[in-house]
């Protein structure tokens, strides 16, 4: 428009979206600039990944069933045409008459789209590819915002996944044929996102105020098995992560303890809840941010590599890392038990590495405490999170080379424990820092700014992901492309300290 320049712009999206505000937002705007020649296609197929939820995806059922609404109107319009008297021309009153008999024909449905100043054509059948290009063009005759509503089916063409379309959203190899996932070469341990939801349904057995929120990512977050066991304990407010996280916010306010499971790379878009209506309020809820660190084939959009360093600058929150499955249940103990203020902690996506889990007796971790796995002299390499394990490999590694280090299981970015860390660097005199996030802004940020503040000036080596977005690959290949793999980690030590490390074999 501001070019002067004349054709449609089409805007696809799935009625899924039509939950969160931007949709709306969108929407809303372009009704209220009848020049602008927008074509919104609306890809309705009841599906985000889990089924669809709420009043908006209820109306769109209806309007789904009903008869072709532009068709109803055409009509309409052509038998005006044929009245005595009136034909092409209508008086003010008659065109007002006419419109109402229209929408009188057509009841409520698309009402509320054309309320919004939009054009209502359809339900379309998607997978009638002639009838979508009549509609279309169509479309492209009528002047000012056009809304097409296409009805399609997930997984269309292929039986197996139109009978599981939750299943068949981001599958991993399987057999044409049957359907069925191709068999592991071994048995994995369980999915982090697995230990987390079996921990928590545990815990809301005994607990009724443990309320499980997700935006839509019931089968993502497995907070599908709390809906499976106790379904009055468990809300899905659909793609609305901001609602999400002030619903938690009113819930903790009534003293029910909110659990709210949500990607990494989602909750970046409800910030703004997280920091007015939790964080101001000192509201104790808690964030689960599961695929945080390298989600691999999902790309640089899922990539969780940001949370730390979004939520470490906000004051009253708490952010917790597990090393280990074992460790992540002791974490959402300790973040249900935490009632002083926000508390976060992040997960990655894949299985853990098979240590022992419990079925009950879980204890809380203190809260900032961190611990030490292994002793040595010469290096103090301090993990977070997914990276501990790591950062013991790289300690192995090291040690081949004549050097011993100190490894430190972190857990907390906020608060750092300090009485351990800052002893330790001031012993050892050089530190190194391993996180799965972003450097700026992340736990080696941390780390450093802790040192400075205490006056420990000592080297820091901070690994992590730099400032570059990654992306889509295996999780193997992006760490190490990174330089984030053990046998890369300890040759950057070697290299970066060789000069203070007498015994190095390098």
């Amino acid at each position: 428009d501001m070019k002067g320049e004349n054709f449609k712009v089409a805007a696809i999206i799935g009625d899924g979206a039509l939950t969160g505000g931007m949709a709306l937002e969108a929407i809303n705007h372009a009704g209220h600039l009848p020049k602008t020649n927008v074509l919104v296609v609306l890809n309705d197929n009841e599906m985000s990944i889990s089924p669809n939820v709420g009043a908006i995806s209820r109306y769109l059922n209806k309007m789904r069933l009903s008869p072709p609404i532009q068709f109803l109107k055409d009509n309409l319009e052509e038998q005006f045409k044929h009245i005595p008297f009136v034909g092409e021309t209508f008086t003010p009153e008659m065109e007002r008459l006419k419109e109402g008999m229209k929408r009188l024909a057509v009841s409520k449905v698309g009402a509320v789209i054309e309320e919004l100043g939009f054009t209502y054509m359809g339900p379309v059948d998607g997978h009638n590819l002639g009838e979508l290009i009549a509609t279309f063009k169509q479309a492209h005759q009528i002047p000012g915002p056009v809304l097409v509503h296409v009805s399609t089916t997930k997984g269309k063409g292929y039986a197996v996944a139109e009978e599981d379309q939750v299943g068949y959203h981001a599958q991993n190899p399987f057999n044409l044929a049957t359907g069925k996932a191709l068999p592991a070469n071994k048995p994995k341990p369980p999915k982090y996102s697995k230990v987390f939801a079996h921990t928590l349904v545990k815990l809301a057995e005994n607990n009724p105020k443990i309320i499980g929120i997700t935006a839509a990512m019931g089968t993502g977050t497995c907070l599908d098995k709390l809906h499976a066991k106790l379904p009055k304990q468990y809300i899905d407010v659909g793609i609305a992560e901001q609602h999400a996280v002030t619903l938690a916010a009113g819930l903790a306010c009534e003293g029910m303890r909110p659990v709210a499971g949500i990607y990494s790379t989602f909750l970046q878009r409800a910030y703004d809840q997280i920091i007015h209506d939790v964080c101001i309020q000192n509201l104790p809820v808690f964030f689960c941010l599961d695929r945080a660190g390298i989600v691999g084939a999902d790309g640089p959009t899922h990539q969780g590599m940001y949370d730390i360093a979004y939520l470490r600058c906000i004051p009253n929150m708490v952010i917790m890392a597990p090393k280990d499955e074992g460790e992540l249940q002791r974490m959402v103990v300790t973040g249900i038990d935490y009632t002083d203020g926000p508390i976060a902690i992040r997960y990655p996506r894949g299985n853990g590495y098979g240590v022992p889990l419990m079925e009950e007796g879980w204890e809380a971790i203190p809260i900032g405490k961190g611990e030490i796995l292994r002793n040595g002299d010469d290096v103090l390499i301090l993990g977070y999170g997914s990276m501990v394990h790591p950062a013991i490999q790289t300690a192995e590694i090291l040690s081949e080379h004549g050097v011993a280090a100190t490894v430190v299981n972190a857990r907390f970015v906020k608060p750092l424990d300090t009485e351990l860390i800052l002893p330790l660097a001031q012993r050892i005199g050089k530190v190194v820092t391993m996180e799965e996030g972003c450097l700026m802004g992340g736990f080696g940020s941390a780390v450093t700014e802790a040192l400075m503040d205490n006056d420990v000036i000592v080297p820091v080596l901070r690994l992590g992901v730099p400032d570059k977005l990654v992306d889509h690959a295996k999780p193997d290949e992006s760490k190490a492309d990174l330089g984030l793999t053990p046998s890369q980690m300890a040759e950057r030590i070697l290299q970066s300290f060789k000069s203070k490390l007498s015994t190095v074999n390098v």
